[in-house]
């Protein structure tokens, strides 16, 4: 079976360097907040092309706490794309805010900006758009609109670690940004993390605090915090990912050419890339009909593919009447739940499987 995501793949393919760096942690005596998350921390700014980044628990207490060092919370709004992982919506009624849903652009499933500007009103505290499936959204419109409104970007990059819109790398374009470093991101530990950047030093001051029971000296809490904290042993596993990132994301984008390539002619839509934009491929995800029929005789053939995501967030029955979508009912993401379908795609997938799966996509259509 060729799978959709093999996050131990990775792990093979630097298992001797991960074991080494995994020893070292273990035999430090030091196991929260140490040296090796510093270090991390240091390297994942240099990375993104920011002054600060703070590791903590996971993605969705990434974006809390971003939410929360902006100071925004009870009753205030957050606009989203209806688009994403729950964990983006459950992070903004954590923090006390009420999400509201824009519908997506059709060509590369990120949030449609004229969906956000409709979205507005003078409750609105702050705009997260998801650079999803590793495709940078429209940012230039979208701080266009911010500016206008004098609202702060929150940059949701928990699938796009890596990629780049017109020359700066996701993350440094926001007021702030989250990362996940859940297994099969493109920067995926070996266990939950998540990271935060930003390049204002008030802001990364509040989440140093915030990240450990509100603590700007041990012991002592100067604001109600939180426990999210980045562990020694996640952190130097990143470190040695970290530095094989980009070459990794080429690999991806190698493996989307040969599917894109061998995909043409065929009743199936390939994604698209947006102009000075530089997809990182978390994921590969086509249009096709009949999408849970050719997902069944797929498997059959020993392809292993997913669907990211089959249920809106604004038709799961935890958020159905708590959330507000624009326009109503999120008709162009609706519409695209129907007919998604993602293949499989990692870095250490060979070149011969790729070819296999486009084989099997032939055979069934």
């Amino acid at each position: 079976m060729i799978l959709q995501a093999n996050p131990g793949a990775s792990y093979t393919a630097y298992q001797a360097e991960i074991d080494e760096v995994i020893q070292q942690v273990l035999t430090s005596g030091w196991y929260i907040l140490g040296k090796e998350v510093k270090a991390f921390e240091e390297e994942f700014a240099t990375y993104c092309g920011v002054n600060h980044a703070i590791g903590v628990a996971d993605g969705t207490n990434a974006i809390v706490l971003a939410l929360r060092a902006l100071g925004i919370g009870t009753g205030d709004e957050v606009i989203t794309c209806g688009h994403t992982a729950t964990a983006t919506i459950a992070a903004i009624e954590i923090a006390g805010a009420i999400p509201v849903l824009a519908d997506i652009d059709p060509t590369y499933y990120t949030i449609d900006v004229e969906a956000v500007r409709q979205a507005i009103t003078p409750q609105t505290k702050a705009i997260i758009p998801v650079h999803i499936y590793g495709q940078p959204a429209d940012m230039d419109a979208l701080l266009t609109v911010a500016d206008e409104h004098n609202l702060p970007i929150i940059e949701d990059c928990a699938q796009a670690h890596g990629a780049y819109y017109k020359g700066k790398r996701v993350g440094s374009m926001g007021t702030v940004a989250t990362f996940s470093f859940y297994p099969t991101k493109n920067l995926g530990a070996f266990g939950d993390g998540g990271g935060i950047v930003t390049n204002d030093p008030a802001i990364y001051e509040k989440l140093m605090a915030l990240r450990q029971y509100g603590w700007e000296q041990r012991y002592v809490s100067s604001v109600a915090g939180f426990n999210s904290r980045l562990d020694e042993l996640q952190a130097a596993i990143l470190r040695v990912k970290l530095r094989y990132l980009d070459a990794d994301n080429q690999k991806r984008r190698n493996l989307a050419a040969i599917y894109t390539d061998g995909l043409q002619q065929l009743a199936i839509e390939t994604p698209q890339t947006r102009d000075q934009g530089e997809h990182v491929f978390h994921l590969y995800v086509t249009q096709v009909d009949n999408r849970d029929q050719v997902m069944v005789a797929l498997r059959e053939k020993g392809v292993g593919t997913g669907i990211h995501y089959p249920v809106p967030n604004h038709i799961h029955p935890a958020y159905v009447d708590r959330v507000r979508s624009v326009p109503d009912n999120l008709p162009t993401l609706i519409a695209a739940t129907k007919r998604i379908m993602s293949l499989p795609l990692y870095p250490e997938l060979s070149h011969n499987d790729a070819h296999q799966v486009v084989n099997a996509i032939r055979e069934v259509l």
